[in-house]
């Protein structure tokens, strides 16, 4: 039987400090659920301490998710660490994660601390963390341009206080793989107690060295890995976690490791995660990239048809990239080959959501030729989206627009009483009129920070999939819609932003009042 190395999925913690990315409460407990289909063993899912918002949602992750163990990141000190316990102390397996700075850079410039101070920061801090909890991980950050002893030291410290994975963290993405990989040889030989604990490898893609090093590390003898979904996180972003483990279940003969990962969720987990964090996958990008099981040479599609092995390494349904199929949907098609097709996307959904499903459908259906399971994603997308309890729900709009006129929209929003509004604006663009009209209904402070449009299918009927965000007091929220009238996604991403708004600020006059 080969070692098992564990999953540590970052992409709610790490992955969110991707710049322009600010995950909802909701965003964290839906991708929370996925990894937890997954079956990665660790779910790193915030930093308690950084905001009220980040406490709140790694509370919610620890109360509801039932598998992992829930991680939640502190900083050195009594009070991170006390709202970390805060956070996770009610999920199944809680562990909290301390890391300190070990680089002579970051102890000079940013901690301004000498290293007996920063041994004994990192000494006290892990007791008190392992006063709370038997699960306690400890990172050196900035480990690989740090002096090699001083690492050790630091390492023996934590095992000592209780510290049971020790992860050595690549924090800027600066080293080498025969040289990680060594480094990890030497934890394994050089740390006094290290049988105690299990390695860790945590690192970034600065150089595009990320999944290299971490297999390097995992050579090297490290048996936890940490990751995000995609690869997001900062900078140039994280180890793209389904990367490496599908090098190790492609390469396991090598390797001589495996994961308990369930693969065929892989699929799904990116493309939930390219949704809520608004960073499209590249097309080219190993694994779930749209690119990496298509053919295009004559020579290699006369290969793949004759035996997919000739230039495919993987099987794409082992990752759970779904099959051409055999069914096409059109605007004929029925309830049954609806359901059919979601059932090869592995999409079980109940009467209600189905209903909302198969409508949306047959408004796209009209308008299309063919309807693709692009096209399908898009249509699961949006319809998960509205799950957002909505307050107010798009019900018209209308734009006039010209080179010689200027843009107006017309709109009409549905309210919470069922009653309509209807108000009409004039605008710098099309896109812009049918924001402002929203806003003398909504009469919502904001600034929109970011609109994005992108094509979800080729062609001139193709479903334009639109990603805004929006700031209001102090908050990020992100909005999301697709439609074949690019303006009518727009209006609707628009309203989901807003309505994503107006829950929090309900939510939060609820908590206010309850403390009264």
């Amino acid at each position: 039987m080969t070692d098992k190395v564990y999953i540590f999925d970052t992409t709610l913690r790490d992955g969110e400090q991707s710049a322009g990315v600010g995950f909802t409460i909701e965003d964290k407990l839906e991708v929370a659920r996925q990894l937890a289909r997954m079956n990665v063993d660790i779910i790193e899912a915030g930093f308690p301490f950084s905001s009220p918002g980040d406490l709140e949602a790694v509370s919610l992750i620890a109360r509801e998710i039932k598998g992992p163990v829930i991680a939640g990141l502190a900083r050195a000190n009594a009070d991170d660490i006390d709202a970390c316990w805060r956070a996770v102390q009610r999920a199944e397996t809680p562990r909290i994660h301390v890391f300190i700075s070990s680089s002579e850079i970051h102890m000079a410039h940013q901690l301004r601390k000498n290293r007996e101070d920063v041994l004994d920061m990192a000494r006290a801090a892990v007791a008190r963390a392992a006063g709370y909890t038997p699960d306690v991980e400890f990172s050196p950050m900035d480990a690989t341009r740090s002096d090699l002893e001083f690492v050790y030291d630091l390492l023996a410290a934590a095992i000592a206080e209780g510290a049971t994975t020790i992860n050595v963290p690549d924090t800027v993405g600066y080293a080498i793989p025969q040289e990680f990989e060594r480094f990890i040889r030497t934890v394994r030989e050089r740390v006094p107690g290290i049988e105690k604990a299990r390695i860790s490898v945590h690192c970034h893609n600065d150089l595009g060295l990320a999944v290299a090093n971490s297999l390097a590390g995992v050579i090297g003898g490290a048996r936890q890995v940490e990751g995000a979904i995609n690869g997001i996180g900062e900078r140039a972003g994280n180890t793209s976690i389904e990367e490496v483990i599908m090098a190790i279940k492609t390469r396991g003969d090598f390797l001589g490791v495996h994961t308990d990962v369930h693969t065929r969720e892989i699929y799904h987990a990116s493309r939930l995660v390219e949704r809520v964090s608004g960073m499209a996958v590249q097309s080219n990008k190993a694994i779930v990239g749209k690119n990496a099981f298509r053919h295009s040479s004559g020579i290699h599609q006369d290969g793949v048809l004759k035996l997919r092995a000739t230039y495919e390494i993987m099987d794409p349904a082992d990752i759970g990239i779904p099959a051409g199929g055999s069914i096409v949907l059109t605007k004929v098609s029925g309830r049954h080959g609806l359901r059919s097709r979601l059932f090869d996307l592995g999409v079980t959904l109940g009467e209600d959501e189905f209903q909302r499903v198969y409508e949306a459908f047959k408004e796209v259906a009209d308008r299309r030729d063919e309807v693709d399971d692009r096209d399908l994603q898009a249509i699961l997308a949006e319809v998960s989206s509205v799950q957002v309890a909505e307050q107010w729900q798009l019900d018209l709009v209308q734009v006039s627009a010209g080179d010689h006129s200027a843009p107006t929209a017309t709109v009409r929003l549905v309210g919470p009483n069922g009653a309509s509004h209807q108000d009409a604006a004039i605008g710098t663009g099309p896109v812009d009129a049918i924001y402002q009209a929203i806003n003398r209904v909504l009469h919502v402070q904001n600034e929109l920070t970011e609109f994005s449009v992108k094509s979800v299918t080729e062609g001139i009927d193709a479903q334009g999939e639109v990603t805004i965000r929006i700031e209001a007091d102090g908050g990020s929220y992100t909005g999301r819609a697709a439609d074949t009238d690019i303006l009518v996604a727009s209006a609707r991403a628009y309203v989901h932003a807003l309505n994503r708004y107006l829950n929090t600020e309900a939510r939060r006059h609820a908590a206010a009042t309850s403390t009264q």
